[in-house]
């Protein structure tokens, strides 16, 4: 295959063939029909057919399971072909593997589901056949194609669901939001539930479930691939800071580039996915190297998240970082 001509500034990260064949090695293979035990999975990445290996799993590793499976789209995902269909053929795909995903769950585990419009009632009504759906988070996409005959979709939604609502893990605090304010309200001459800066005036806010402030990777971001439905990184650190305490256990079974595997490694939390390509396999594989030497997430700051487009502010508390020796910021900020 002729690669890709690329821009000279462009990040998108790449594999050699000599690369593929030595991150290739690295890959947890299952030997068909034989059980798959906790240790053998502690940050890997499986590559098989998930409908093969459903059985082989073990039961209730997972403190967070983070799903991005194929939406009711035709789309080729580099040689494996999902075909759009209607929406009941389309649930029954997934009642195929999803009840089975959920016996990976600890019963004090969460669940995220992720989807568009075109399929989100198929997600609902399978999440609640197996879970207490707690929320639909519905973020922003900042970019897409136009539309002449119907309204451009800007929207996706993630479906959040518990084994036990009584008993799960929700850290509210690890995903607070700085937002710039534009109207500040004083109290006695002060700032109320806000802080006066000389780059601006600021707000630290709880989340709620509608998210504005995630940027689609892109050529310029190292954290691009050529996966053609990729989730951000700071999307999915959202959920995890969220939903799985340090040094828990995420799984994705439809891993995709790694980014799922990505997040977590770069948050102190245990990971594992499968991929049944092994080129998107390999580029997690290498995405997962990279996070030795750089665990800044775009976006995550100070331990807030960051509205977009307040890079130059976020350089700043970067360099004063490097320069106090915080080093724990360093490692969770990226700019």
């Amino acid at each position: 295959m002729t690669p890709k001509l690329r821009a000279e500034r462009n990040r998108t990260l790449i594999i050699t063939q000599e690369e593929q064949t030595l991150l290739s090695k690295r890959l947890f293979r299952p030997i068909r029909d034989v059980k798959i035990s906790n240790a053998e999975i502690v940050d890997k990445t499986i590559c098989a057919d998930l409908f093969e290996i459903l059985d082989l799993l073990p039961k209730e590793f997972a403190d967070l399971i983070v799903i991005d499976p194929p939406y009711n789209l035709s789309k080729d995902f580099h040689g494996f072909k999902f075909n759009a269909t209607d929406n009941e053929n389309y649930l029954t795909y997934l009642r195929s593997w999803f009840g089975k995903v959920i016996s990976f769950l600890k019963p004090n585990g969460s669940l995220y589901l992720c989807g568009d419009w075109k399929c989100t009632s198929a997600l609902q009504t399978v999440m609640e056949e197996h879970l207490t759906v707690l929320n639909r988070i519905t973020w922003q996409r900042e970019k897409g194609r136009g539309a002449l005959s119907n309204w451009k979709n800007g929207m996706e939604d993630i479906w959040f669901g518990v084994k036990n609502p009584k008993d799960y893990y929700f850290d509210v605090e690890s995903v607070m939001v700085k937002r710039k304010v534009i109207a500040p309200y004083k109290e006695n001459g002060k700032p109320k539930d806000w802080e006066e800066t000389q780059d601006g005036n600021f707000r630290i806010t709880y989340p709620s479930n509608f998210w504005d402030d995630i940027s689609i990777p892109y050529w310029s971001m190292p954290e691009n691939t050529d996966h053609p439905t990729q989730k951000p990184e700071k999307l999915i650190a959202k959920l995890i800071l969220a939903s799985c305490p340090k040094n828990g256990f995420v799984f994705d079974p439809f891993l995709g580039s790694g980014t799922t595997s990505v997040t977590a490694k770069k948050l102190g939390r245990n990971f594992c996915g499968v991929e049944m390509n092994e080129e998107y396999a390999c580029w997690a594989e290498k995405r997962l190297e990279k996070v030795d030497f750089d665990k800044t997430i775009q976006g995550y700051t100070d331990g807030v998240f960051w509205e977009r487009n307040t890079l130059n502010l976020q350089k700043t508390k970067l360099s004063e970082a490097k320069s106090n020796g915080n080093q724990e910021l360093v490692q969770t900020s990226l700019f």
